[in-house]
């Protein structure tokens, strides 16, 4: 029997709630093949919003070089890391205490993530138009000098991710009963980044310390390729927190806010957490998908009608992101605290 196939049996006597999904006949153009994983997809977005994808066609050796590259930058001298502190973009280095994750809808999250993280977006030279003309919330990475293998490691992962998760964007739209090329546009540029997150081992949390608290993602869709230690953690409707099959070589797929407002909460952002109760350095290295910043997302003709209204109001991805960055991240927010959302 397959990994898969027994991945899938133990989620099923387990949990249940979050299947394990074979997209290699469909990446691969199998006719047949997009309807059925369109509803399977639909199925659990309803539910939990969170699945696994296996047979996804990146190959092991790149999410192994950007685990091995992450373990080594978070275990330079802490004047190295903060050479390359993030900034107003959110590019780059992420210290301890750098973000207290202000917008939950399941907990009120008081004291700071108890993790660092460095965050990568598409690489831009110094002429690009969009960096020229400053395009807002667009900026260049921030690259170690003597670690070349880094940048190599991330790039390439990069753009194997874009291009695996961007064929998987038509299924989304199918499964929202719309044209398979509905979100085209939107998603023609996709706004995509990679965090490298280091948990330092948390075997005996304090009350409402978690490595990442208990939050919801604000993009489109999310890829977490399988960590090396257990820690990830997901809210159930119930209020009952599960883990995701741990099976080597496939993603983590999660729902986020961009999804939620283009289905009028029909397929909601899943609250996930992560508590590191292992006795090692856990490290994880999300891929986050989103639409252009330019791009207005309002609710899908699928998902409203007369007795099913919009529950939100047309927004940019920017103008979103720009708030949740200003709500949830020290180094934009001048030292206060500010709201609660």
């Amino acid at each position: 029997m397959s990994a898969v196939a027994e991945a899938r049996i133990d989620a099923s006597s387990a949990e249940g709630r979050i299947p394990v999904l074979d997209i290699g006949p469909y990446l691969a153009g199998e006719p047949s093949a997009a309807a059925p994983l369109a509803r399977a997809i639909a199925r659990t977005c309803e539910d939990t919003g969170f699945l696994v994808v296996a047979n996804h066609g990146v190959p092991q050796i790149l999410p192994d070089r950007v685990f091995a590259v992450a373990a080594q930058f978070f275990a330079r001298p802490e004047p190295d890391k903060l050479a390359l502190k993030i900034g107003e973009l959110n590019i780059g280095y992420l210290p301890f205490g750098g973000q207290t994750v202000r917008h939950s809808p399941v907990n009120k999250n008081t004291k700071p993530n108890f993790s660092e993280s460095f965050y990568i977006t598409r690489d831009r030279a110094l002429d690009h138009p969009d960096i020229v003309n400053r395009k807002r919330l667009i900026g260049l990475n921030r690259w170690p000098a003597d670690m070349p293998e880094f940048r190599t490691a991330t790039m390439e992962y990069y753009a194997a991710m874009e291009r695996m998760t961007t064929r998987l964007v038509p299924i989304v739209a199918l499964a929202l009963d719309l044209p398979a090329d509905y979100f085209a546009a939107a998603f023609a540029e996709p706004n995509c980044a990679i965090r490298l997150i280091h948990y330092p081992p948390q075997p005996d949390p304090g009350d409402n310390e978690f490595g990442f608290a208990p939050h919801t993602d604000n993009n489109l869709i999310t890829f977490l390729a399988q960590s090396a230690l257990p820690g990830l953690e997901v809210r159930t409707a119930e209020g009952e927190w599960i883990r995701p099959p741990a099976v080597p070589g496939t993603f983590v797929v999660n729902t986020g806010a961009m999804l939620a407002r283009y289905s009028n909460d029909r397929f909601r952002a899943t609250p996930h957490r992560v508590i590191n109760r292992n006795d090692a350095s856990r490290y994880a290295i999300p891929f986050f998908l989103g639409p252009n910043h330019d791009c207005v997302v309002s609710c899908v003709p699928s998902c409203v009608g007369p007795d099913n209204p919009p529950k939100y109001e047309p927004t940019t991805y920017g103008d979103f992101t720009e708030r949740l960055l200003t709500l949830n991240f020290a180094h934009r927010r001048g030292g206060g605290d500010g709201e609660y959302a």
